[in-house]
């Protein structure tokens, strides 16, 4: 059964690649979905965007979903409780 992708594995690089390299990582796609999307390695894929100064890092995703903790309406804790 042949792969559903393409194997790129020692191919040089097209400018079309580089370009949908660039799309995808725009949008956020992890690694190694691209990789698997070129047919090629995540060491490839991260090699060819530092080469292209073209970031893989998430743009828009605050690390480990960390939120600002807003208190809620009418709880505190300023001391005791007072009955």
């Amino acid at each position: 059964m042949s792969p559903k992708y393409t194997r790129n594995t020692g191919k040089s690089w097209t400018s079309v690649d580089v370009s949908k390299l660039k799309k995808l990582a725009k949008l956020n796609t992890p690694t190694r979905v691209i990789g698997l999307k070129l047919g090629r390695t995540e060491n490839a894929i991260r090699t060819k965007a530092s080469n292209n100064a073209i970031s893989l890092k998430p743009v828009n995703q605050s690390p480990y979903n960390r939120k600002k903790a807003t208190p809620q309406k009418g709880t505190h804790s300023k001391g005791p409780r007072r009955k």
